[in-house]
């Protein structure tokens, strides 16, 4: 059983957004440390940077219309907090406590994955989808039960009728599609809108990447500050996220499927 949603849902427009401004804040430095927190709803994106650098804000600006339309901006920019900043004076250590669960990518995840990308590809707006064994639930904005069904003819399609989506109707903040971004790995942070130095983004990544290698589940836990998890450098583990990022094309790439992709 798994759900995915697409880039166009609330939810994933503020991840999003966030991932937008990590990839600003990397575009100005090799390493910032930045945390967005992002809420966007019904004509208005509040946007909250805890950072050690300044951003532009025509640039925050364009990225919010770029991805989400044109809404007004209520952008606050704060420091880093000072004891955070230390932490990493010294190199990489983990940004914060955290405990990882990598799990590898059922079938079931990536045939879901496959069809809400195909969706998606076609009417690129709000929508949602379940995979339940042969249970298929479509819920696709902007788009009839008829020409779904001519491609999904055993699907469940819109059960409550045609819908517009967006975020007139939904308001949307960011990592809360984790289910959908990870499938069954676990995490008790967020992926979304931050740096590498956080463990919830290169330790979600390197868990999850090693549960893909070896085919089993990999669990980890962490202390803020540490420099190594298990036999594994904490340098490492950012690298090797560094690296997929990069891959994907960034953060805001990042932020558009998650992990299961």
């Amino acid at each position: 059983m798994f759900e995915k949603v697409n880039p166009s849902h609330p939810d994933k427009l503020c991840d999003r957004i966030a991932g937008a401004i990590v990839d600003l804040a990397y575009e100005l430095e090799d390493d910032p440390r930045i945390a967005v927190e992002v809420l966007l709803g019904h004509g208005i994106c509040h946007i909250i940077a805890e950072t050690d650098i300044s951003l532009p804000l025509y640039e925050i600006e364009a990225a919010v219309e770029r991805i989400a339309g044109k809404v007004a901006v209520d952008y606050v920019e704060v420091p880093q907090d000072s004891h955070l900043a230390k932490n990493q004076e010294q190199g990489f250590r983990c940004g914060d406590n955290g405990i990882f669960k990598g799990e590898p990518v059922t079938g079931e995840q990536q045939k879901l994955a496959k069809i809400a990308r195909e969706i998606y590809g076609k009417y690129g707006c709000d929508g949602k989808y379940i995979l339940d064994d042969d249970r298929l639930i479509i819920c696709q904005s902007n788009a009839s039960k008829e020409e779904l069904r001519a491609d999904y003819p055993k699907a469940e399609i819109n059960p409550l009728g045609d819908w517009t989506g967006g975020t007139d109707v939904d308001t949307g903040a960011t990592n809360r599609k984790l289910g959908s971004d990870m499938g069954d790995s676990v995490t008790g942070g967020g992926l979304h809108g931050k740096d590498l130095s956080k463990a919830d983004v290169s330790v979600n990544i390197w868990a999850w990447l090693k549960a893909q290698e070896m085919d089993m589940p990999v669990e980890v836990c962490c202390a803020i500050g540490d420099e190594a998890i298990g036999s594994v450098s904490f340098e490492e583990m950012v690298e090797t996220a560094r690296l997929y990022i990069n891959q994907i094309g960034g953060f805001e790439k990042f932020a558009e499927w998650g992990l299961v992709r």
